[in-house]
C-alpha cells in the first residue's frame, strides 16, 4: 500500500529543510555531471597507463552513456514504485562504490565494466532528483529551485576539464589519473548521509507495474547497435558485426509490437505506444539523438589531439576546452528568463551556432602542422559552439514535447533523456570509426604524431558539422501543438541537464 505524501501548495506548509535537501540533490547531480567532463580530459592518460586500444578508449565513455541511457526509463519507473528518495540514496551509494571500482581498476577491462556500473548507478539516481524537487517545493519556488539545476550543469561543464587537469597533473600519491574517480568517494558519502536525514521520504506506489519485457527488448536493441559500431573497425567488420546490427532492427520492431500489445491490454509500457505512433514525437527522438551525438565524441578527439599529438598536459588541454563550457554556462544564466518562448527558434539557432563554431574549429585543425599550437586560436570557435549547445538544449526537449499530449509528457521526457544518452554513445562509435583508422594509417605512413593526429581529427570533427546541420534542416518540421488554455505555449517540462 502506498502512503500519502504532503505536496506543499505554499511556503507556509512546505518542509523547512527543502533548500538544504535541494543542496544535497544538487551535490549528487554535480558529482555525476563533473565526472563526465573529467573523463574526457583523462582519456590520453588512461590510454597510456592501461595500454588501452582505440576501441577500449571509446568504451570508457560509451559504456557509461549506454548504461545510463538503458537505465533511465526502468529506474525512473521503479522510483515511482518503491519511493524516489530510497532510490536516490541507493543510486548515490552505488555511484560512489562504482567510482571506487573505477579508481582502483587494475586493467582497462575492469575500468570499462566499472564505468558501466557508474552509468547504471547514475540512471538510478538521476530520474529521482528532479522528481523529488518537483514534490518538495511549493509552486512559487519551483522556478527558482529548477533554475539551480541548469546553473549546476553549467558549473560542472566549466569545472570538469579544469579539475580533471589539476588532479592528473598533480599526480597525487603517484596515482596518475585515478583521483578523478576517487574524489567522488567523500562527496558521495556526504551526499548519502546528508540525504538520509534531510531529504523528505516520498512514498512508493507498489500498485504500479513495470514493463520488464519491454526493458529487455530495448536493452538488446541498443546494445546490438552500439557494440558493433564501436568494435567493428577493430575486428575488421567481420560477419557478426553486421548480424548484430540487423538483429537490432529486428528487436526494435519486436519492441514496437510488444508495446502495442501492452497498450491494447491497458498494461504499463516502457515507452507509451501513443508516443511510438506519434510521428512528430518520433521526429523529435531523431533530432534529439542526432543533436546529442555531436559533443562527447568531439571532445574525445580534441583531448587526444592536444595531449597525444601536440604534447599538452591534461591541465593545458582542459583549459583549452574551457571556452566551450563557459559558453554553455553563459547561456544557462539567462536562458531561463525566456521561459517557453521561441523554442524551435532557439533549437535551430543553437544548432546553427554549433555548425559555425565547429566548422571554424575544423578549419583550424586541418591547418595544423608540425609546429606548436596556439591554444588561443581555439577560444572563439569553442565559445561560439558552447553558446550554441546551451541555446540548443534549452529549446530541444520542450520543442519536442510541445507536440505531445499532456498525459504523456512524463513518459515522453524520460524517453527523450534516454535517447539523448544513446545518441552520445552512437556519436562516439561513429566518430571512432572515422578517427582511429585514419590515425592508424597516418602513423603507419611515417609522418610525425602531430600531423597524424591533425589529419585524423579534421575528418572526424566533420561528423559534428554534418549532424548539427541536419538538426537545422529538420527543426522546421517539428510541430508545436498549442495546449489547451495556453495558445502558442508548450506544456511545462522538467529542466534538461546538459552534459558536455
Amino acid at each position: 500500500m502506498s502512503h500519502p505524501f504532503h505536496v506543499p501548495q505554499s511556503k507556509a506548509d512546505a518542509d523547512p529543510r527543502r533548500w538544504v535537501a535541494l543542496f544535497v540533490l544538487l551535490l549528487a547531480s554535480f558529482m555525476n555531471l563533473i565526472d563526465v567532463t573529467i573523463v574526457n580530459v583523462a582519456l590520453p592518460s588512461l590510454q597510456a597507463n592501461l595500454g588501452a586500444s582505440a576501441a577500449q578508449i571509446e568504451w570508457i565513455s560509451a559504456a557509461y552513456l549506454l548504461a545510463f541511457a538503458l537505465g533511465l526509463l526502468p529506474f525512473g519507473r521503479l522510483g515511482d514504485i518503491v519511493g524516489r528518495t530510497n532510490m536516490f540514496l541507493v543510486g548515490v551509494s552505488l555511484f560512489t562504490l562504482a567510482s571506487a571500482f573505477c579508481g582502483l581498476a587494475p586493467s582497462i577491462e575492469w575500468l570499462i565494466v566499472a564505468r558501466a556500473l557508474q552509468g547504471l548507478a547514475g540512471a538510478i539516481m538521476t530520474p529521482q532528483v528532479l522528481a523529488i524537487a518537483q514534490v518538495t517545493f511549493p509552486p512559487e519556488e519551483k522556478g527558482q529551485a529548477f533554475s539551480l539545476f541548469g546553473l549546476s550543469s553549467g558549473l560542472a561543464a566549466v569545472a570538469g576539464p579544469i579539475v580533471g587537469g589539476l588532479l592528473i597533473g598533480a599526480n597525487l600519491w603517484g596515482l596518475d589519473w585515478r583521483p578523478i574517480f576517487l574524489v567522488n568517494i567523500p562527496v558521495g558519502i556526504i551526499a548519502v548521509v546528508a540525504g538520509w536525514f534531510l531529504i523528505p521520504r516520498t512514498p512508493g506506489h507498489p500498485d504500479l507495474g513495470n514493463d520488464f519485457v519491454g526493458i529487455g527488448l530495448f536493452v538488446v536493441a541498443a546494445v546490438a547497435l552500439v557494440f558493433p559500431l564501436v568494435e567493428g573497425h577493430a575486428v575488421g567488420w567481420v560477419w557478426w558485426t553486421w548480424a548484430l546490427m540487423v538483429l537490432s532492427l529486428v528487436v526494435a520492431a519486436l519492441f514496437v509490437l510488444w508495446e502495442r500489445r501492452r497498450a491494447a491490454a491497458n498494461q504499463p509500457q516502457l515507452l507509451n505506444f501513443s508516443l511510438i505512433s506519434n510521428g512528430n514525437y518520433l521526429l523529435g527522438l531523431l533530432i534529439t539523438t542526432i543533436f546529442a551525438s555531436g559533443v562527447p565524441a568531439m571532445f574525445m578527439v580534441i583531448s587526444l589531439l592536444l595531449q597525444e599529438g601536440y604534447g599538452f598536459t591534461p591541465l593545458e588541454s582542459g583549459l583549452t576546452n574551457t571556452p566551450f563550457s563557459v559558453g554553455v554556462l553563459t547561456v544557462s544564466l539567462f536562458i531561463g528568463r525566456l521561459g517557453q518562448r521561441w523554442l524551435r527558434t532557439r533549437l535551430g539557432v543553437g544548432a546553427a551556432l554549433l555548425v559555425v563554431g565547429i566548422t571554424w574549429l575544423d578549419l583550424i585543425i586541418r591547418g595544423l602542422g608540425e609546429g606548436s599550437i596556439d591554444h588561443w586560436t581555439f577560444l572563439p570557435p569553442l565559445l561560439i559552439a558552447g553558446l550554441g549547445l546551451g541555446m540548443g538544449f534549452s529549446g530541444l526537449f520542450q520543442s519536442v514535447l510541445a507536440g505531445v499530449p499532456p498525459r504523456d509528457a512524463g513518459a515522453g521526457s524520460g524517453a527523450l533523456q534516454a535517447f539523448q544518452q544513446v545518441g552520445g554513445a552512437l556519436g562516439l562509435a561513429l566518430v571512432g570509426m572515422i578517427f582511429f583508422p585514419a590515425l592508424g594509417a597516418g602513423l603507419a605512413s611515417g609522418v610525425g604524431p602531430k600531423l597524424a593526429y591533425a589529419s585524423a581529427a579534421g575528418p572526424a570533427i566533420t561528423y559534428q558539422i554534418v549532424s548539427f546541420a541536419l538538426v537545422v534542416i529538420l527543426v522546421p518540421f517539428l510541430k508545436i501543438r498549442p495546449p489547451a488554455g495556453g495558445e502558442g505555449r508548450a506544456p511545462a517540462a522538467a529542466p534538461v541537464v546538459v552534459e558536455v
